[in-house]
């Protein structure tokens, strides 16, 4: 069992930067692939980054390619995602998530463990 704690979301004006957290826990997190999700209301949940197990490839959705960045530090355990020039349309619950599979997935089925979310709102 993996668990992580989403952290870091909060109200910004468009054009600003915010960076969320994920802290896990349980087994050794480096052997998960990690991902961030969001969902906005009345909306699906969505795609927003992968990255491998020791960082070395990531994967973005084309709504925040060259906005946002995931990292991740397995040394603290620890899953990140800066996001920069953001929109009032980045307005969403984000989650973070972990898989048991070395493939950068971007459907919400193929990820095991989910964290709780944390809201990002954005002001126009």
């Amino acid at each position: 069992q993996v668990q992580l704690v989403e952290s870091g979301g909060g109200l910004v004006q468009a054009g600003g930067s915010l960076r969320l957290s994920c802290a896990a826990s349980g087994r050794t997190f480096s052997s998960y692939v990690a991902g961030w999700f969001r969902q906005a209301p009345g909306k699906e949940r969505e795609f927003v980054a992968a990255i491998s197990w020791r960082g070395g490839s990531t994967s973005y959705a084309d709504s925040v390619k060259g906005r946002f960045t995931i990292s991740r530090d397995n040394a603290k355990n620890t899953v990140y995602l800066q996001m920069n020039s953001l929109k009032p349309e980045d307005t969403a619950v984000y989650y973070c998530a972990a898989r048991s599979n070395y493939k950068l997935g971007t459907i919400p089925s193929e990820y095991n463990y989910w964290g709780q979310g944390t809201q990002v709102t954005v002001s126009s």
